[in-house]
């Protein structure tokens, strides 16, 4: 079981996805004995928040009431399907009770392989035209799951971390610096965060060692994967489902998020090192203080034995997993446009423009690829596969769930309403303040919402036409979505990487807050500029 967890309770993504925990004994307990609190019996009742399928399945039944109140209207559309600013007219739905009884009952089935009928523009599986539902991100979901069970059942990218920390354990700065960067960049490709929950028992004494207190090594590890996650690249969890929301495709805007995530990747790191420095100059300054046995560590060689060495086959599917990941990058980038800065750039004749069936091919191929450089077996390999698509289920689930939701609004012909009610907000909107005003809004919902994805599926058929009326591209309203997600998930007390962590670290929660306060503060300043220069420069 993966550290952070009670003994009836995985830990979760924030879609709600159990994750397989790391080999090579990465879950053993941090120095000092820390065990992990949350989820243990108190003696009385607590409030629970609710799993991200059940938040959905309210939002649902909301939803569905709404309908009866608000009134039914549609936009002009373009060719493309888009709507046409200003066309916006009143229009009866046409749906009598019992049909809309039928839309409650078949939102999930509609959110998976509803067919919206092209004369019509209604939702429903048994209709013709093209797909509305979310099978092709469902697919891929699962996909991605079994890819990253298998790649840590090898136990390569355990091994290769703990090699790396081991072997800067005498250069303070360095360790934390590299330890960060290599979180951060699994982070940004393929949202690696409660993964980082093993690490725990090696990165503490590590840290103690050289004279620096348990908040560095919780800093170092939440923030070194957080930012990563915030600033995600070509992440399928955050980045992929937006992106496949907002009808763009996932290269689209990567040159905004690679330097964001270059820049705060960097500032994290900073205020992390700062922080530890000030503690070993002055221990008094520790906001966290020491625990009994933590000062002992100080200066001598760690207490964890040093990690094997790499092996043949751990070097082969790190370079594997590396190739696939860049491949994938390369793959979905339009080129032609992120070279020439236009749009309608005629695509070059080696461009793939891939999407979510082919990399969902892809990854379901690269599961196998590393499970034989792995010489794992058929049964072993079948296993993990498998093992790695149930677990990743959850945060499938909550796409369908809130696709389902999308199609309760559409053949209810209120989506266009709930859009009209603020173009002419938007409208007149400088892009710069529009940019920041998307990644506020989305704050709250971040809270509201357990779900990446269920957020983003939710969001953004909203958003991304907001941006059209706005004169801003779909691209950054991804990114600044992405960003007030990551934003919230550094320090909101529901989930388990947050909750996890400080129990593993042995640290109260306020103290955790009292140290990423300012950072939050920083970070918050340095997103909005991002996003509005973003939004500027389209």
């Amino acid at each position: 079981m993966t550290p952070g967890a009670s003994d009836d309770e995985a830990p979760k993504s924030p879609d709600g996805a159990a994750r397989t925990p790391p080999a090579d004994g990465a879950s053993t307990p941090p120095a000092g004995g820390a065990t992990v609190s949350e989820g243990e019996d108190t003696g009385g009742r607590r409030f629970t928040f609710p799993s991200a399928l059940t938040v959905l399945v309210l939002v649902t039944i909301v939803i569905w009431a709404l309908t009866f109140v608000l009134p039914s209207g549609t936009y002009a559309r373009s060719a493309a399907g888009r709507p046409l600013q200003g066309t916006y007219h009143s229009a009866p739905s046409g749906r009598s009770f019992p049909e809309r009884l039928g839309d409650l009952f078949l939102s999930p089935v509609n959110g998976l392989y509803g067919v919206r009928d092209t004369k019509t523009g209604l939702v429903g599986p048994d209709l013709v035209g093209e797909l509305y539902g979310s099978a092709g991100v469902f697919l891929f979901v699962l996909a991605i799951g079994a890819f990253i069970t298998v790649v840590f059942a090898t136990g390569a990218l355990d091994r290769g971390i703990g090699r790396l920390a081991h072997r800067l354990r005498d250069r303070g700065a360095l360790l934390i610096a590299g330890v960060m960067a290599v979180f951060s960049l699994l982070g940004t490709v393929e949202g690696f965060a409660e993964e980082t929950l093993g690490f725990y028992g090696l990165i503490v004494p590590l840290m103690l060692a050289l004279g620096f207190d348990r908040l560095v090594a919780t800093g170092a590890i939440i923030l070194g994967a957080g930012i990563g996650v915030l600033c995600s690249t070509v992440n399928p969890f955050a980045t992929g489902v937006a992106s496949s929301a907002a009808e763009i495709s996932l290269g689209e805007g990567i040159t905004l998020r690679v330097a964001m995530w270059l820049v705060l990747t960097t500032v994290t790191i900073a205020y992390v090192i700062r922080y530890a420095r000030r503690v070993r100059a002055d221990p008094d300054r520790s906001l966290c203080g020491f625990l009994p046995g933590d000062r002992a560590h100080a200066q001598t060689a760690p207490d964890t034995a040093e990690p094997p060495p790499l092996t043949g086959l751990h070097k082969t599917v790190l370079l594997a997993v590396t190739l696939l990941f860049a491949f994938m990058i390369f793959s979905v980038i339009p080129w032609s446009g992120a070279l020439t800065g236009r749009a309608d750039a005629t695509p070059y004749a080696w461009e793939l423009d891939w999407s979510f069936p082919e990399l969902a091919a892809m990854f379901l191929v690269g599961s196998v690829l590393v499970g034989l450089l792995a010489r794992m077996g058929e049964q072993r390999l079948t296993a993990t596969f498998i093992q790695g698509a149930a677990d990743f289920i959850s945060p499938a689930l909550v796409i369908v769930l809130a696709r389902g939701v999308t199609v309760i609004m559409n053949n209810a012909k209120v989506t266009d309403t709930v859009l009209h009610s603020i173009e002419g907000v938007v409208a007149g909107t400088p892009s710069a303040l529009f940019g920041v005003i998307v990644f506020v809004v989305n704050l709250p919902l971040a809270f509201l919402i357990p779900s990446t994805s269920g957020h983003a599926t939710l969001a953004m058929p909203i958003l991304a036409p907001l941006a059209d009326f706005a004169g801003v591209t779909r691209p950054v309203v991804v990114t600044a979505w992405q960003a007030a997600s990551g934003w919230m998930n550094l320090w909101v007390p529901t989930t388990a990487v947050i909750m996890g962590g400080v129990s593993l670290a042995k640290i109260g929660y306020d103290t955790y807050l009292r140290f990423v306060a300012p950072y939050l503060a920083l970070l918050f300043l340095l997103i909005c500029a991002f996003v509005a220069l973003g939004a500027a420069l389209t």
